[in-house]
């Protein structure tokens, strides 16, 4: 096959990658939107009913369940979001001087945006994507191990 026609199929083949790891963001995002909003209704449910007392264990036992699906659930999403990337990474080595293969590649444009967005807005997705799900979990075991039962 001629280079320019590997070249072109790899453009292809980048661009449906790239598609797929985009579609991913906003389902992460929803995600952690209902993850957010399904945690204030329990609490809300919990506080009607008498807030941190034995007869809600049930109600902080669901939202221990609860979150820990949303953790698989997130967690999923995650990870099928950074295979697109490994396979985009993939094509984009092979063309490193191809500014169409290097669509991903920020690290110069960023280091030219402010210091306090950069910190900002430097923290990974995963860290908070994973990371409040699994806390939110604890947190409804440890109040569920609170009251007892």
């Amino acid at each position: 096959m001629s280079d320019n026609r590997q070249r072109e199929r790899d453009l292809q083949r980048y661009h449906q990658l790239l598609d797929l790891w985009q579609a991913e963001n906003p389902i992460k995002t929803i995600k952690l939107q209902f993850l957010l909003a399904s945690n204030a209704l329990l609490l809300g449910f919990m506080q009607l009913s008498g807030g941190l007392v034995a007869s809600n264990r049930p109600l902080m036992l669901g939202g221990f369940v609860l979150c820990l699906l949303w953790t698989l659930s997130i967690g999923r999403t995650a990870l099928f979001q950074k295979a697109w990337k490994i396979r985009l990474d993939e094509i984009s080595r092979r063309y490193p001087d191809d500014e169409l293969f290097q669509l991903l590649d920020q690290r110069q444009a960023l280091m030219q945006a402010p210091a306090w967005l950069r910190l900002l807005g430097g923290v990974s997705a995963k860290y908070y994507l994973l990371g409040a799900p699994l806390g939110m979990a604890l947190a409804w075991l440890l109040a569920a191990m609170i009251v007892g039962g």
